[in-house]
This record gives structure tokens, sequence and C-alpha cells, in this order.
């Protein structure tokens, strides 16, 4: 355990992390990939052009510092970093780069300010929670090998099927090369996939499974990132669009990732899964795996996109809706083309996007299980709405895009630890 020293001393520096937070991890991003570059593989460089992996670990260090002596609070936001590190083969001897960057980064970035009596209690406090992440990633790792048809680390697959879901949205049918199964796993998690990267060292991303458990595949639904103006183009989501071919063989590690829908759950109120944009992907596999799992439990899917043109993935659950009776589907388009204002007149497309009121219309009770994951805007506005509602937090689910501070109230500091952060 942190010895109450410590405690106080990491306690006393929140205000100055506060204070120079962002600039302290930019500091520290810039030291480590100078001192350090092996570790470059396990970070996207488009977060780190625009700027949001260093807010995400700047949050995750204020909020670790003021919930020095009730870290308790924090439990569900180590499991997220664990399953993100499981997924990017993050290991124990990659700590200690972390932490002696992080600490040389401190005593430069903080000057007089910094003293070793200081340093030192970042440096226990550092420890103690590398401890407990390591550990846990352990565990996981396990969980990986001793898993019917699992592995650890990463293994070979050729891509079977590739097929075109709109116009930025394709999904990859992943088989094993050695023909072994492929794991089970549960509704809602994602792989990493590795490829070459441009600087000729493997680059890592992580995708959601949009398929339900129990098949031959793994399917990942990907979204071409096309990049713009404030940042550079998705380089494995455009890789894996405009030069994997099926056929080809493609790297992938375990499912990984705690955003999950539990089927061994029984409740008698109504699941709602809602999605926007490529947040379909997970919410999508949670939907299939319901409807096998709960035939009676009422279901509502709520879907947002920009119109048709970019709306995966509508055939198979217009179908859906027809088969289940227990399902109802809805569609919001946000800038809807000309002839979708033409044909959406009686159907289940409306156009805005989904708010309050279209939930209210569906679940009038509000007391229901929540699933939701999309674009930041959408997220924040159902994260409130649902708070606003008092919808307990043991029946809201999110998988956030990006650093999960975004998502928070003054006070809500247990969420920022869970943000993209490398420790």
């Amino acid at each position: 355990m942190l010895t109450p020293k410590t405690i106080a001393l990491v306690k006393a520096t929140a205000p100055a992390l506060n204070q120079h937070g962002e600039a302290l991890t930019r500091h520290f991003y810039r030291r480590m990939f100078k001192h350090n570059p092996e570790v470059a593989p396990f970070f996207n460089p488009a977060h780190q052009t625009a700027g949001t992996q260093q807010k995400a670990l700047a949050g995750a260090i204020c909020a670790y510092a003021a919930n020095i002596d009730n870290l308790e609070v924090l439990g569900g936001a180590v499991e997220l970093i664990a399953q993100k590190h499981a997924s990017l083969q993050i290991k124990p001897e990659h700590y200690p780069i972390v932490g002696e960057n992080l600490l040389a980064s401190i005593r430069e970035v903080l000057g007089e300010g910094a003293t070793e009596e200081i340093i030192s209690a970042w440096a226990e406090a550092y420890q103690f929670l590398a401890d407990i992440l390591i550990g846990r990633e352990a565990q996981i790792y396990h969980e990986h090998r001793s898993a019917p048809n699992g592995w650890e680390g990463f293994k070979a697959f050729f891509v079977t099927r590739k097929e075109q879901e709109s116009e930025t949205i394709t999904s990859f049918y992943l088989e094993t090369v050695d023909g072994s199964a492929v794991p089970d796993f549960k509704p809602g998690q994602y792989i990493t996939v590795r490829v070459p990267g441009p600087c000729g060292h493997p680059t890592m991303r992580n995708y959601s499974l949009s398929d339900k458990p129990g098949q031959s595949w793994l399917r990942i639904s990907v979204k071409r990132e096309p990049g713009d103006a404030g940042k550079p183009e998705g380089f494995v989501s455009n890789f894996l669009h405009q030069q994997l071919r099926v056929g080809d063989q493609l790297e992938v590690a375990p499912p990984c990732g705690e955003f999950c829908l539990d089927l061994t759950e029984r409740h008698e109120r109504p699941l709602v899964l809602l999605s926007a944009g490529v947040g379909i992907t997970p919410v999508l596999s949670m939907l299939l795996s319901a409807l096998e799992a709960f035939p009676q439990r009422q279901i509502v899917f709520l879907h947002g996109c920009l119109n048709s043109r970019f709306h995966a993935f509508k055939r198979r659950l217009d179908a859906l809706e027809r088969q289940h009776p227990n399902l109802t589907v809805r569609y919001r388009y946000d800038h809807p083309t000309e002839m979708d204002l033409l044909r959406m007149a009686g159907t289940n497309v409306s156009e805005g996007q989904i708010d309050a009121a279209l939930i209210e219309s569906l679940v009038p009770e509000r007391d229901a299980d929540y699933y939701f994951c999309g674009p930041k805007p959408f997220m924040i506005n159902i994260y409130h709405q649902l708070l606003a509602w008092g919808i307990p937090a043991a029946q809201t689910h999110f998988e956030f895009f990006g650093p999960r501070q975004e998502l928070d109230r003054p006070g809500q500091e247990r969420e920022k630890l869970a943000a993209e952060c490398p420790v």
C-alpha cells in the first residue's frame, strides 16, 4: 500500500498538474518517442496530431492524483486500461520506459516545484498503479491462452470475404490460416490488427467485432478515415480498404474490451441499443446476440447517420425487425439527401438526430438497460440525457472513441482515468 506521506504529496501536486497537465503530457510524448522510439507502434499518430492522446493522459494523471486516497472509485477505469493494454500486447517491460519518461517530464516541466521528495512520491505512486495493471493484464493474457481456440500475441488470419456496407464502411471476414476455429468472445469486444507501418515498423489498431459469437469467422467493419486539414488520413483504415484483398493475410490479436453485453443477465426491463456512425459495429454484435439470448425481451435499436449513403447494415436490420416481434428498429438521418426525404415518409427513417423524444416514444417508462456508441457529440448528448433521467450507472454502458473525460460533468474524476493512455 502507498504510505500516508506519498498520498499526501501526490494529492498536493494535483493543482499544479491541473494547471500544467497538457504541457506535461505533450512534453512526455515527445521525450518518450525521442528516447524510446520502440514504443511508437503502440500509439495512434492521428490522436497525437489532434492532441486527444495528450489531453487524455493529462486527465488520467489528474484523476489518479485526485483519487490517490480512494482508488476504489477507479476500478472500472483500471479494467478499461488493462483491456486496452492487453489488446496491444503491452508487457511488464514497457512500464519502466513510461515511468522513467513520465518522472523526467514532471521534473523538466515543473522545474523547481518538482522536488526530490515529490519525484520520489510519484515514483512510488506510479509503480503502485503499474503493479495493479500488470497483475490484471497477466490475468487477461492467461485467459487468452487458456480459452478454447485461444492464443496469446498475434495470429495469422485470411481475409475470406470483403463486403462494402456503405460509402465509408467495409466488412472484413477473417478466418484462421491454420484452419482452427475462432474463439468465442463477448458481444461488444474488439480485436487488434497489426499491419506494416509507413515508417518501417508495424502499427496496430483496434476494431470492434460486428458479428455475433459462434461463427466460423471474426468480422470487423471498418470506416475509412479520409483525414482533413486538422488530422492525417487513417493509415490502417485506408490500408484495409484499398490494399487488403480477399486471400491476403492479416495479423490479429485476441478479442478484448470491457464494453460488453452480459448474456447471462436476465431482466424484464427493455434493452435499448443506441449507435451513430461507425459506432454501430459493437452495438450490432450485441443486437445479434441479444435476439438469440432474449427472444421475449423488448429490444429497441436506434441508429443515426448522415443519410442513406452512409447507412451501414440497413437491409440486415430491417430483415431482423421483420423476423423478431420483440425488436423495434428506428433510424435518424441528420443530413438526408433529396431522395431520402422523398422516401422516408411512413418508414422507420426520420430526419434529425437520436434524442430524448425519440427514445421516450419507444420506451416511455425510461427504465431500461442502455448501451450506446458513436461520435463524441452523440455520446455526450445521450450520456447527459440518461444522467438527467436518473438512469442508474449499472444500467448505462458505453464505448467512447476518445478521452472519456470529455463526457464528464464537474467532479466526475472517476471517468478521467479511463482515458486512452499508456499507463
